[in-house]
């Protein structure tokens, strides 16, 4: 059978019966195998990843099985020593798969101790809780490492863990981080991260522990699975006297005309007295002194409306200091909306021309639309203040005109509450005026990124950072630095230099944007130094942008101008290079530091910047960035090709004059964007002139050109340019719908309350799901619950002050209904903690076998002697084992294929003590050729000297004999010598001879 036939080739027969002593070879190589890996793990020396493929060891049966089964013309011994060296083959390669790792031991030990200076704590603790960290950490072992970790709303590492600290002049806070929450859960997690895996962790937390935010049960699983002891130094606090205000209350349906009541929920600890204020839009309106009771007590304030608009309520008290502890949370925010008609509001640049946009503003006003027209400094920094409008127009202003919270309101405003956005071209527009990565490009419907080669050139900028002599300083410029990539493209270069514990180097070298998550890491993680000249670092940063190949470079240089200055030389290099340099002098030593950066920035045409505040330095860094984007301008004459108008926007327009320039931009791959008109291209690119998309509950759209006499100069006298605005802000602004859900919504203490009522005629029941956005990037989806008939309510605890927009959908019996509202949080939870909370802290060393050092007489022998255990790392090193099977695997070959003859390694190595008797053997053969040689002429000389052929008498053995017997007259008897004896070549000559003397005929 064919089974049999392949078990036979798999396991042949042996030539011999099989006993037990041939299998003891094979025994004793896996005992010792087995216990070389067993004590190899067993003393730490190895650890084996994957202990299961030792299971492979089974494939040692089939080789010793063919070995029985074969090498036949081998010695016993050659056979025994190609059999070991197989085994050993294939335990190596069975160790190999078994990812064998090199185990290290190490007795450091790593502390990282986490400051909490969130405002419940107070700056004297602080103070206080540095001073017990120099006192310890100064009596550390030598070996052992150190960090610190601040902490409030997010944690920030102050000194990064290092074996040495200098403590000579103290500890200072230099990173930014907000006190107005604690989140014990990201501080542990980033400590666990400072500490390396090699060394034994502790962790040295010093906190109230009242925890604002995070969840503290994951990262406590983590640090107890890691062995990461936490030891406590509680700070206790119990305030005795406090005032604060809950809430201020408004009415839900107010007319204009008439007069409400506004109502201030306050609470105290005890009895007191104090001022209230009632402030409307930043205007006092109401001020009285007031008495309150200990618990709570409720004011009554009239208010009166008097036009539509959105109004900001403030109420305040102001008590004595000693009768009060936290002053943040004395005010109480809310809010009022009254519909009216709605306004469009425009915004200018400050620094550019008022006459630029009369002619857009007349038209807007021409349409019959009540206009508001202010400056970029102007735009409100809430969603809810823009309720008011049914449109925001961005008419060519620059990014840096705004901060962040102005761009993200108008972002909100736009999705949660519909308010329409333009964005109208110019130079400093679109990527040009840096929008790019900002909330306004995310709300429009193109995007600045461009990716045509062939029309834009790639731009190049290097940064050097020398921030560390002021302030928070490097928190600074690490923030503006990651602000200034983000206004780049993605094919854009960007590096940044530093001073770092290496000297001077790159913290990344020129590398594309589109890598700007390995940037932001990298710049994050940067330690920066104090640079002893500009020399270095500017020329590190002038050889690698003359490697690159961007049509634009620049470099931009922050510092307080202490470093030496370049040379002239090196300055020449950088203007032959075409290379330009921009200075920022932020708090210079004096009037040389001042000049010579000046002079570098002159030299180079750049700029020199001397801000009174690094506040401004933001929008410097931004401003210089954009230096690099002026290419995306197209100076050039078009006229704008109809692409699609299902939007209406041109109706009514068949022909369009022409615009002298526009912005390069890209349409978003997304199936809301409609392009409405194009530029001419041959290139068949889409390169959108008007674009517009629905974004959440809005519509925005993105005009490239202008609508100034600058670019649109054909269009300040088109009988059609009323028109075109008209039906433009028609199609883009807010539509008012009556819904019938009306919501109120409200901060409660740390909960924020959503409450939705249906006015439907038919009552029906909802699924109702509300979408929050807050500050800090907070969005959070809710599923209110049905509380009663009509009513539903969800609550959300509140993680910080600021605004919160609720958008609220409810779908059900084919309806649905959308409504938006909003509530404003004055204060963070953190002011309402009034005393410290130990058992949260008693909790986290418990569960981590740490230690309390409040009860500790000696702290520093707590911290770093006592509990110590030595940790044990490991490394992967099966490359050393494959080197080891590279060298056996030839091995093995020349066991089995290879005759090596010790007497010729001795005659080559001349320790061969029989060349004699060889010599002797040697002759001797020759002497018997001669010999025979001659009885074969004599032979044939006696049958050519007969005149005819006559029989040929065959002679006798013995004559054969006798002739192959050598002279024993003429040479004396030689001793033959044994076959153990003899040189390879004598066996083989003796084989030979006997092998012709078998063949002899008789």
């Amino acid at each position: 059978m064919k089974w049999k036939q392949r078990l036979q080739s798999v396991f042949p027969s042996p030539p011999r019966r099989v006993t037990w002593t041939d299998a003891l070879p094979l025994i004793l190589f896996l005992a010792s195998y087995a216990v070389v890996c067993f004590v190899l793990e067993w003393r730490n020396v190895l650890l084996f990843a994957n202990p299961i493929a030792f299971c492979l060891m089974g494939m040692t049966v089939w080789v010793w099985w063919m070995h029985l089964c074969g090498l036949s013309g081998l010695s016993r011994r050659r056979q025994m020593f190609a059999f070991i060296t197989r085994l050993c083959l294939v335990g190596l390669l069975v160790m190999v798969l078994a990812e064998p790792r090199s185990v290290r031991r190490q007795d450091g030990l790593a502390v990282v101790y986490l400051v909490d200076i969130s405002d419940s704590i107070g700056d004297r603790t602080v103070d206080e809780a540095f001073q017990f960290i120099a006192e310890t950490a100064s009596q550390k072992p030598k070996n052992d490492m150190v960090g610190i970790i601040v902490f409030g709303r997010h944690a920030a590492v102050e000194l990064p863990t290092h074996t040495t600290l200098a403590l000579n002049e103290g500890i200072t806070v230099n990173s930014l981080v907000d006190r107005d929450a604690t989140n014990l859960e990201e501080a542990l997690s980033l400590a666990a991260a400072m500490i390396p895996e090699d060394h034994q962790g502790r962790i040295v937390l010093m906190s109230d522990g009242t925890e604002t935010e995070g969840n503290l049960s994951d990262v406590v699983d983590q640090l107890t699975a890691r062995e990461i002891a936490i030891d406590v130094m509680p700070i206790e606090y119990n305030h005795e006297n406090e005032v604060w205000l809950e809430r201020l209350e408004l009415p839900e349906n107010v007319k204009i005309g008439e007069n409400y009541q506004a109502a201030v929920i306050l609470s105290s600890l005890k009895k007191g007295s104090g001022k209230l204020t009632l402030l409307e839009n930043g205007n006092a309106i109401f001020e009285e002194r007031v008495d309150f009771d200990a618990g709570k007590n409720r004011y009554v304030v009239p208010i009166y409306l008097r036009e539509a608009g959105y109004y900001e309520y403030t109420a305040r008290i102001d008590t004595a200091t000693d009768t009060d502890n936290l002053s943040q949370n004395n005010e109480a925010l809310n809010y009022l909306y009254l519909a009216g008609e709605g306004r469009i509001l425009l915004v200018n640049d400050p620094e550019g021309d008022p006459r630029d946009s009369e002619t857009l503003a007349r038209a807007i006003r021409e349409s019959k639309r009540k206009l508001d027209i202010a400056t970029a400094y102007d735009v409100p920094r809430d969603a809810m203040s823009l309720m008011p409008y049914d449109c925001v127009i961005f008419n060519n202003v620059a990014a840096d005109m705004f901060d962040t919270v102005q761009m993200e309101a108008v972002k909100d405003a736009a999705r949660n509450f519909g308010i329409g956005f333009v964005m109208v071209g110019g130079p400093n527009s679109y990527g040009p005026g840096g929008y790019h990565r900002t909330a306004i490009e995310e709300a429009l419907p193109v995007t600045m990124d461009i990716t045509k080669k062939k029309v834009l050139p790639m731009g190049a900028l290097a940064i050097i950072l020398h921030t560390c002599e002021f302030a928070d300083g490097n928190t600074w410029g690490k923030r503006i630095t990651k602000q200034a990539i983000k206004v780049l493209g993605a094919r854009d270069e960007a590096g940044v230099l530093a001073y770092t514990e290496n000297g001077e180097e790159w913290v990344f070298e020129l590398t594309p944007v589109a890598e700007i998550d390995m940037m932001l890491r990298k710049i994050n993680g940067a330690v920066i130094g104090d640079m002893p000249s500009f020399a270095n670092t500017m020329q590190l940063g002038l050889k690698g942008l003359k490697a690159s190949d961007a049509s634009a470079k620049h470099m931009i240089i922050i510092s307080d101008g202490d470093p030496g200055p370049p040379s002239k030389a090196l300055i020449d290099d950088y203007r032959a290079a075409g290379v330009s340099v921009s200075m920022v002098a932020i708090f210079p030593h004096g009037g040389q530091d001042i000049s010579k950066m000046r002079r570098v920035a002159a030299v180079t045409g750049g700029r020199y910047y001397f801000p009174a505040s690094p506040n401004e330095l933001p929008s410097i860094f931004i401003k210089e960035s954009k230096t690099l984007k002026r290419s995306m301008i197209q100076n050039k004459t078009i006229t704008p090709e109809l692409e699609n108008d299902l939007d209406g926007v041109l109706k009514g327009i068949d022909t369009m004059p022409q615009l002298r320039g526009y912005v390069l931009t890209t349409a978003k791959n997304d199936h809301s964007v409609r392009t409405i008109l194009k530029a001419p291209n041959e290139e068949d690119e889409l390169e959108p002139i008007l674009s517009i998309w629905r974004y959440g509950l809005g519509t925005t759209a993105a005009f490239t050109s202008d609508l100034s006499p600058n670019w649109a100069a054909d269009w300040m006298d088109w009988d059609k340019y009323r028109t075109f605005v008209e039906q433009l802000l028609t199609r883009v602004s807010r539509v008012e719908k009556t819904g019938n859900l009306r919501m109120r919504s409200f901060a409660s203490g740390s909960q924020g309350v959503l409450q939705v009522e249906d006015f439907h005629e038919n009552e029906t029941f909802l699924e109702v799901q509300a979408v929050v956005s807050g500050p800090n990037g907070i969005e959070e989806t809710l599923a209110l619950k049905q509380v009663g008939p009509r009513r539903y309510q969800a609550t959300m605890p509140l993680r910080a002050k600021g605004r919160y927009q609720v958008r609220a959908v409810g779908v059900g019996e084919g309806r649905k209904d959308e409504t938006h509202g909003g509530f404003l949080v004055p204060y963070s939870p953190e002011y309402l903690r009034f005393r410290s909370n130990p058992t949260v802290l008693n909790s986290l060393s418990r569960k981590t076998a740490g230690e309390s050092l409040a009860d500790q007489k000696d702290p520093v022998k707590t911290i770093y002697e006592t509990r110590r255990k030595p940790r044990m790392s490991s490394l992967p090193i099966f490359f050393w084992f494959l080197i080891a099977l590279a060298c056996l695997i030839p091995l093995d070959v020349a066991i089995r294929r290879i005759q090596i003859d010790k007497h010729v390694i001795k005659g080559l190595l001349g320790l061969n003590k029989k060349a004699g008797a060889s010599g002797q053997l040697m002759g001797a053969l020759l002497e018997r050729k001669r010999t025979v040689g001659s009885a074969l002429d004599s032979q044939r000389a006696t049958t050519s000297s007969k005149s005819r052929p006559q029989t040929q008498t065959r002679p006798t053995t013995a004559a054969r004999q006798a002739a192959k017997k050598p002279d024993t007259a003429a040479k004396p008897p030689q001793q033959e010598t044994s076959p153990e004896n003899m040189s390879t070549t004598e066996r083989l000559l003796r084989m030979k001879r006997q092998r012709s003397d078998d063949e002899e005929p008789t």
